[in-house]
Order: structure tokens, then C-alpha cells, then sequence
């Protein structure tokens, strides 16, 4: 089986490992190299392991560590044109990083991977939908104001995805982001809502989605306890059972050790 391990969840920074039949590829960079390595190391990998790197838009919390990184280890780097021209505009990439435009799919070290259309406040934004070496197929949604039907479309094809549940519209309104900020977040240009992700999971485990990991939450207007009972509840109202019909998780800020094979 498959394996992802999500090294780092938040807007201090974002980051996940895939790993299939001993090939891995990693999902955005967003915080130091040194950060990275130390959990890869605490999860008994390490960066010698990635064939690939796919960023999925240029705001720091995904990018922190691509310039640094990919002098040290050039690995090739994949992103929407959009990204890669905003990356190389500001100094973000080593004059010698191996980049690749992403349309629609490519192949890599045996893993198929498909842009997915999102919808974010950054020049091209996208997801990834990714089917391993061994067949598995995973989506990773975050940083989007709406789930769009490309999204959709991708999750429902998924074995596992990482969704975005970023705040509880409550506490995000009631709080202390200044008005503009709060507007944004909102926005369909923004963060995906715990209601918004609850309410579209019971579509995606009918349709054959079996391990959920609620990704991106906010610090400061969520918490894992709000995120998991809005997504369960919604679930259990729709006749599906955890532990029988589907696993859920939340990518935690920092890596807890854990994993979740798929």
C-alpha cells in the first residue's frame, strides 16, 4: 500500500510526503529545509527518498524552503505556469532549479499526477490528484475558497484525500483578523470552511473516498476538535460510519509521527 505523511499543516507552513513502492514525491515546501529534514527524519524518511517536488501555489507557507532546498538536492520542480513565473520573478528558485510547467498530467517516477483547479487569492493555484506506483489514487485540496468541480471530480476518484477545513465560520467572524483579512478568508478566493468540507465528505465516501485527513486549519479560528465533529457528524447524518465505512484524520501543524497508508 501507499503511505502519506503529512509533515507540516497550517499557515506557519505546509508540506506532505507520498510514498509509493519506494519512490515518494513531496507535496510543497513551506517551511525552512532544516524544518523539513528534521521531519522526514522523525518519520524515518528523508529528502534522498523524493524524486519530485509539486507546489501548489507561491504564498511562503508552501514555498518557504524551494529556494534552499533545490540548491542543496535538485530536484526537479513542478508547478501551474502561473506559480513557477511568480517563483522565478521573485527569487524564490536557484537559477539552476530543473522547473516543469504542469497542464493537465505528467508522469515521474511512476507517479501520475493531475493538476485539480482551486480557487485562491495567488497567480495559478491548483491542487494535485496523484496515483502512486501501486495504483492508489489520492487528492490534495487545500487553500481554496470553494471546492470547485474539478476538485470534486477528483476527490470522488480518490482512495484518500487531504481536504481543507480551515476555520469555523463562528469563530473566524467573532474574532480578531481585522475586517479585510476576514473578507478574504471567505471569499471564494479564499479558505474552505469547516461547514463548507463537512457538508461535501458524505458525496466523496459514497462515491468511494475511505480515508480522510482534514488539512490547512486555522490556529487561531479553528481547532482539531471543531473541524473533526462538524466533518463526523456530518457524516453519521448521512448513514456513514466511522472505522466501517471511512477513517478520518487532521494533518497536524507540526508532524505527529503518524501516517496513514491508503
Amino acid at each position: 500500500m501507499a503511505k502519506i505523511v503529512p509533515l507540516f499543516s497550517s499557515s506557519k507552513g505546509n508540506s506532505y510526503y507520498i510514498q509509493g513502492n519506494g519512490t515518494a514525491i513531496l507535496v510543497d515546501a513551506g517551511r525552512n529545509l532544516k524544518q523539513i529534514e528534521l521531519a522526514l527524519a522523525a518519520n524515518d524518511l528523508s529528502m534522498r527518498s523524493v524524486g519530485a517536488i509539486f507546489v501548489t501555489h507561491e504564498h511562503s507557507d508552501h514555498i518557504s524552503a524551494l529556494k534552499v532546498l533545490l540548491k542543496r538536492y535538485n530536484i526537479p520542480l513542478y508547478a501551474s505556469r502561473g506559480t513557477l513565473h511568480y517563483l522565478v520573478s521573485n527569487d524564490k528558485v536557484p537559477p539552476t532549479a530543473r522547473l516543469n510547467v504542469i497542464e493537465d498530467v505528467i508522469e515521474t517516477d511512476d507517479f501520475r499526477v493531475q493538476r485539480v483547479e482551486t480557487s485562491h487569492d495567488a497567480a495559478e493555484p491548483c491542487g494535485y490528484h496523484i496515483t502512486t506506483p501501486d495504483g492508489r489514487r489520492l487528492s490534495i485540496v487545500t487553500d481554496t475558497g470553494y471546492l470547485t468541480d474539478d476538485a470534486k471530480k477528483a476527490i470522488s476518484r480518490s482512495h484518500l484525500a487531504v481536504v481543507e477545513s480551515n476555520h469555523d465560520i463562528d469563530m473566524l467572524k467573532n474574532g480578531m483578523y481585522p475586517y479585510i483579512l476576514k473578507k478574504r478568508i471567505l471569499s471564494d478566493c479564499g479558505h474552505l470552511s469547516n461547514e463548507a468540507c463537512a457538508d461535501a465528505l458524505p458525496h466523496f465516501v459514497g462515491a468511494g473516498l475511505t480515508r480522510i485527513i482534514l488539512g490547512h486549519l486555522s490556529e487561531e479560528n479553528n481547532t482539531p476538535h471543531l473541524a473533526l465533529t462538524g466533518a463526523i457528524d456530518s457524516l453519521n447524518r448521512a448513514g456513514m460510519a466511522l472505522e466501517s465505512d471511512y477513517l478520518i484524520d487532521v494533518a497536524p501543524v507540526a508532524t505527529n509521527g503518524k501516517s496513514m497508508l491508503f
